[in-house]
């Protein structure tokens, strides 16, 4: 054992660097939050409500105005399922014109039934049970213990909920949910019942043929009974409001093209602006009580960090956008396909760090005349495709397969293997497996499932 000096460099983090880099990556409505608290416990901050002066309103309305005439072909930037396409039930646009939810028109739809105060009481517990989509999220068991009931009560309880509108609602399954909208449905759906009660999963992989085999009948009475299935909601709750999971996306920066250059809009009026209250300063100035006065001042330095790195955060949120539209410039011109970008392009453009451009873009919405798009939208990585000189993004790719199927014969769909051939053609070198998980993650189905019978 023994004793040794050594002389070595540590970078420490003040508080004040973390505040900073915590306010630089805090989007609109977080900062909102985050300076409500801090006024709280700070006498000395003043929260004004953040309002454009009258002579910039028209001018940021006339630019809103602009954006709407362009928004024609908006899209929100959002993750959906791909079955929600397929959604055709006639309750689908309720949700868009009411707030009411799932739970509280089903319990409306109670009242004409000669109900005992306990039946009610546990149909509408049943009911609280349903998912965002309708069905039961919790066992029939679980239900029944809860309730202190036998199966044949509970049963009888779940008729009464799945006879309710929308048709499907109060499922345990798929099977059953897709079953109780075709009991309502007028003509013979004895075939679609069987396809859907013991052959869905064939349904699924598009293998008619099979069906009408094991059904007896011919491949027009199961393409008849697939297309009724097909019209078919497999999720009944999703055409209402659902108050709980309702999210907003409020974009931090709007860009307007104009003729000659894009305007930039930081949205400051998202949260409100810091102001020092005048009579602390006087405090500062007139009392006499040493305590007291560094109390304030220490109050007084903590406002003007946050001042100062509001400032900052701003300015970085700016520059950065300024060079994402720079390096995008396609994009926001005509919507065309990004180009490959980097965390690592932007930071060298600016001379900042990358950690730096992940904190100014993290959690932020971007809106411009092709919708709302989160900043990190614009940041694709660059693929190697053979002989072409510039690298390609996945989304360039993917859209190149979504052109080559829409324009395929659809009774004789193209194979992975044949779209790798297409691509090949157009300089775009990738494997087969590269194009499957490709058109897996479209929700595009594979040849067998595209294929359609006459």
């Amino acid at each position: 054992m023994k004793l040794q000096m050594q002389t070595t460099q540590q970078l420490q983090l003040s508080q004040r660097m973390i505040q900073s880099a915590s306010i630089l990556q805090m989007n609109a409505m977080e900062l909102k939050t985050y300076l409500e608290e801090l006024a709280l416990e700070n006498p000395i901050i003043d929260l004004e409500d953040s309002q454009p002066p009258e002579a910039q309103e028209n001018d940021l309305q006339k630019k809103l105005e602009w954006l709407n005439r362009a928004n024609e072909t908006n899209r929100i930037y959002y993750h959906r399922d791909y079955d929600e396409e397929h959604e055709t039930d006639f309750l689908n646009n309720i949700g868009t014109n009411t707030e009411i939810t799932l739970e509280e028109y089903l319990v409306s739809q109670l009242l004409p039934f000669s109900l005992t105060r306990t039946e009610y009481e546990n149909l509408v517990y049943i009911i609280q049970c349903l998912d965002s989509q309708g069905y039961l999220k919790f066992s029939t068991t679980e239900i029944e213990e809860k309730l202190n009931i036998s199966n044949t009560a509970f049963l009888k309880l779940l008729l009464i909920i799945q006879g309710l509108d929308p048709a499907g609602v109060g499922a345990r399954d798929l099977r059953e949910c897709l079953l109780l909208q075709l009991k309502r449905m007028p003509g013979n759906t004895g075939i679609a019942g069987a396809i859907v009660s013991d052959h869905l999963e064939l349904l699924g992989k598009n293998q008619l043929g099979k069906i009408a085999k094991a059904l007896q009948v011919t491949i027009d009475e199961v393409l008849m009974a697939s297309d009724l299935i097909q019209s078919l909601n497999p999720k009944p709750g999703n055409s209402f409001s659902d108050r709980e999971n309702l999210t907003y996306i409020v974009p931090d920066i709007t860009v307007v093209k104009l003729p000659e250059y894009y305007e930039i809009l930081i949205n400051e009026y998202l949260y409100p602006q810091i102001s020092i209250s005048g009579q602390y300063l006087r405090m500062l100035k007139q009392c006499p009580d040493k305590e007291t006065k560094e109390y304030i001042s220490s109050k007084l330095k903590q406002t003007e960090w946050v001042i100062s790195c509001i400032s900052q955060r701003n300015n970085t949120l700016l520059n950065v956008t300024k060079t994402i539209i720079d390096m995008q410039e396609g994009f926001f011109t005509s919507g065309r396909r990004l180009r490959p970008m980097l965390l690592a392009d932007v930071a060298q453009a600016l001379s900042l760090h990358e950690s730096t451009i992940s904190r100014a873009i993290r959690d932020k919405y971007l809106q411009c005349s092709w919708g709302i798009y989160p900043l990190n939208f614009f940041f694709a990585k660059g693929i190697e495709c053979g002989p072409r000189e510039e690298n390609v993004t996945p989304e360039y790719i993917q859209s190149l397969i979504v052109e080559i199927i829409n324009g395929e014969d659809k009774k004789k769909p193209l194979s992975d293997q044949k779209i790798t051939h297409i691509l090949e053609e157009q300089e775009i070198v990738i494997s087969r497996r590269t194009v499957a998980k490709y058109r897996a993650a479209l929700g595009i189905k594979d040849a067998s499932g595209r294929k359609k019978f006459e």
